[in-house]
Order: structure tokens, then sequence, then C-alpha cells
């Protein structure tokens, strides 16, 4: 099965038609046991593309059910939705029947990891600034770089970027900076998370025994988490241990004027440190995530 041909034909989340989306999905039934062994035989023996989409569709629902527990990544839910899709694609073309488990279980792994990867390209673009400007400079950039140079790729030119750094009240180096980060990734993350569009989704799915499948999975994913976090910030000396402590990982994080008067060093040498601390922490537990099989193989 081929991830793009399928993409093509399943119903697409888009920002400002999420409603709608959600409406399309609910559509498709969810399917028994003794239907989905006889689906996914048929895809695995035969190569049926019927089946197989089938399949795929009989648990968008639970995708976008999964995709909802990161959105408090700031990152927009369309997008979420969309790289789940694909983990639940993998997830259907990988999937053996007569292993004696259902789909469900099997995929919920492979969604999140998708979804996962796509918020470990992400979250550091999205959270290492610490304004509000820094922010809408994220989310925004793409959508006004194609406005003002449609279809220009690499370096904007000065005057493209002092456009932009007006408009978004932000430096010119930060707007540099960011569009110099933002030009190696594949999906489009400007696009904001419209209010109103994320409630109610404990309403989506029919069996509520998904629910404590997913209560189950996510507390062995927290779990794994304590202990990659544990093990990763062991490679961080005494400072940069403290700071990111007191910003990231406490219920009241300190402020970087606390941090500056604490260490008497300048709020933006807090926030380098800070920055470079996340990055050590991000790449240390992503390899160690894949050394001790936490994600899954390609």
């Amino acid at each position: 099965m081929s991830t793009k041909t399928e993409v093509s034909n399943l119903p697409t989340p888009t920002v400002g038609g999420l409603s709608l989306y959600l409406a399309q999905i609910k559509k498709f039934p969810m399917l028994d046991a003794e239907e989905e062994y006889m689906l996914a035989k048929s895809w695995k023996e035969s190569g049926n593309l019927k089946a197989a989409h089938k399949l795929v569709t009989s648990h968008l629902r639970l995708v976008a059910k999964i995709a909802m527990g990161y959105r408090g990544y700031g990152l927009p839910v369309n997008e979420l939705i969309s790289e789940g899709n694909i983990g639940l694609m993998q997830a259907v073309k990988k999937f053996d029947p007569d292993k004696g488990f259902r789909l469900t279980t099997y995929a919920m792994w492979w969604i999140k990891a998708a979804i996962q990867e796509y918020v470990l390209r992400s979250w550091s673009l999205v959270k290492m600034g610490t304004t509000t400007a820094q922010k809408k400079l994220f989310f925004n950039l793409k959508k006004l770089k194609n406005q003002i140079a449609p279809g220009q790729e690499g370096d904007m030119r000065n005057e493209q970027v002092e456009e932009i750094s007006k408009r978004l009240n932000v430096d010119s180096e930060e707007v540099v900076n960011m569009n110099r980060r933002m030009m190696g990734q594949e999906k489009s993350l400007n696009d904001p998370i419209k209010a109103g569009e994320t409630d109610e989704w404990q309403d989506w799915l029919v069996d509520d025994s998904l629910d404590q499948e997913l209560i189950v999975s996510q507390k062995q994913e927290y779990e794994d988490k304590k202990e990659l976090l544990k093990d990763a910030i062991k490679i961080l000396n005494i400072r940069e241990k403290e700071i990111i402590e007191a910003r990231r990982l406490c219920e009241t994080p300190k402020t970087l004027d606390e941090l500056s008067k604490k260490y008497k060093i300048s709020r933006e040498r807090i926030r380098q440190i800070e920055t470079k601390a996340f990055e050590k922490l991000q790449k240390s537990m992503i390899n160690a995530s894949k050394s001790k099989n936490l994600l899954p193989s390609n």
C-alpha cells in the first residue's frame, strides 16, 4: 500500500474545515473482530486495496482521538491528525491478523510514534521562543513569506525580512534564523489552531473499551518517558540541569528574570543555556528511544 496513494483517497483535515472532517470520518463504520480479521487477511494475502482502505477509514476516529492528546504542544490539530493518519497506514501495512490482537492495539503505537516524531521535529521551534511574538513568528512566517515572495526558496532579501519583522514585531535576525530552521520542515506548520474546534472529542469513539486501552498505553508511555528523561538529564552540567528544571520541569516555572538574578548573568544568556540544554536532552532521548526500540522501525 502506497502511503501517498492512500492519503489522496482519504478525507483531509484542513484548518477551518476540521468540523467537516470530523463529520466525514464519523460516517465510516467501526469493524467487529471477525470483519477486521477477514479484511486484514485479504489485504495481507492478496493485496486487496479496498480491504486496506476500509481498515484505515474505520480507525480514523482513533487517530483523531490520539492526536488531541498532543494539542498542548501548540501545533495545528490538522497537522497532528495528518501525521497520525500516516502512522495508521503504516500500521495497516504491517499488521498481521494471525498474531491474535486487534488492529486498534497494534495501530495505537504507530499512530503515536508518527505524531511524536512530528512533535519532536517541531517542538523546539515552538517552545524555544520565550515570547508571544516568537511563537507568532513560527506560526505565520511561511504564510507571510508566500504572500511577499511566492515560490521563493532559500534566504529572503533584506527588504522581505524587514517587512515580516515589522508585521510580526520581532527582530530581523529572528526572522532570518526561523526561516532557515523551517526550510528543512516537510509539513506546513504556520497555520494557528482555531478556538472552538477541539471540544467534545470524547464523544467521537464508539467503543468505550478503546479509552481504557488508551489509558493503559498512555500510562506506559509516561513511565517510559520518565525513565528516558531521568537518564538523559545526567548528560547536563549542574547549571544546565538547574535551569532546565527551573524553566521546564517545575509546576511553577521560574522566569528568565528570576534566574538571571540568581546566576548573575543576563536573561539572554539564561535563554541560551536553556535552549542548549533542551536540545541536548531532546537528542539524547530520541537516541535512547531508538536504542531501546521504543519507536517502531520503518
